[in-house]
């Protein structure tokens, strides 16, 4: 571990052989940077990228990866993390901790755990509920991405004879007509270049998402609970695209938490070098039967 300036905020830099995670001491919890040693950061870089909120000070998103709260609520989603942030090195590990929220009265942490030799990274999302009282919530981790590239969504697709078998979920401003979107039968594939903002939810036992982005290919997962209730219509795993970045987004289940209590939500990130930017739905199969994405049992 190691003290760096990235984008003109003193932060840490953890790393292998194989890759580099660049976290901020002056906000946060945030991960803005990851890439393969000697590579561009492929997350978004966002430093005067905002949105306003109710009481006129702007929300700053500054790009990488955040932890945020669903469901998806002004005020208490949009949560300031503009201050600095505590950051423990235990256990093998790296604890990056915030301040308790004054209006959501969360305390929201991060555990990132950097495989010694490998593209691998575990990334442990925490919420507290401090407040005098019981919360329903969930958390909800955003991986933000430079444009550029191509998502591709995994589609479950049980064998339920005449009953549907799989449910997307679509936002007011999503253009199902947009041609930078493939509609494929077992893949989704997103080309990050839209003119208007794309979001896409379903629920999804396969628990992965992939982004390509010059010539690598970030995969993360995270586990799905069948059976449980999801936020968003069911949404376990989100896609959200605009000008300016691409976000992929995984979430636990609705948690009833009482005072004191917390939770956690856990993604891997793996980094795969020198793959053919995908084109259709054949590519994004090469690319899943190539690494070894989904179980064939």
């Amino acid at each position: 571990m190691q003290n760096t300036n990235f984008q003109n905020q003193d932060c840490i830099v953890i790393e292998n052989e194989k890759i580099q995670l660049i976290v901020s001491r002056s906000i946060g919890p945030r991960i803005l940077g990851i890439n393969l040693r000697g590579r561009k950061n492929l997350l978004a870089e966002l430093p005067d990228f905002t949105t306003q909120v109710p009481n006129g000070k702007p929300y700053h998103f500054f790009g990488g990866h955040r932890l945020w709260m669903a469901p998806e609520n002004i005020p208490l989603t949009y949560e300031y993390d503009d201050q600095p942030v505590k950051i423990i090195a235990e256990d093998g590990s790296i604890l990056i901790k915030k301040a308790i929220e004054k209006n959501s009265g969360m305390e929201k942490a991060i555990r990132l755990k950097l495989d010694p030799d490998e593209a691998l990274v575990s990334v442990e999302h925490e919420l507290k509920n401090w407040n005098n009282k019981p919360i329903e919530c969930a958390p909800w981790a955003i991986t933000q991405f430079r444009t550029g590239g191509v998502a591709i969504l995994p589609q479950s697709k049980m064998d339920t004879g005449l009953l549907p078998n799989r449910l997307l979920v679509f936002w007011p401003y999503t253009d199902l007509n947009d041609p930078n979107v493939l509609w494929g039968n077992d893949y989704i594939l997103l080309n990050a270049k839209v003119d208007s903002p794309f979001k896409i939810g379903f629920p999804n036992p396969k628990g992965w998402l992939a982004y390509w982005l010059d010539e690598c290919l970030f995969v993360k997962r995270a586990a799905f609970s069948d059976g449980s209730t999801y936020y968003d219509m069911g949404s376990s795993s989100e896609c959200y695209c605009n000008d300016q970045f691409l976000e992929l987004e995984t979430l636990g289940p609705k948690t009833f938490l009482e005072p004191g209590e917390s939770v956690t939500h856990v993604e891997t990130w793996r980094l795969f070098e020198n793959v053919v930017r995908p084109e259709n739905e054949a590519d994004a199969r090469s690319i899943v039967d190539c690494f070894e994405l989904e179980d064939k049992a």
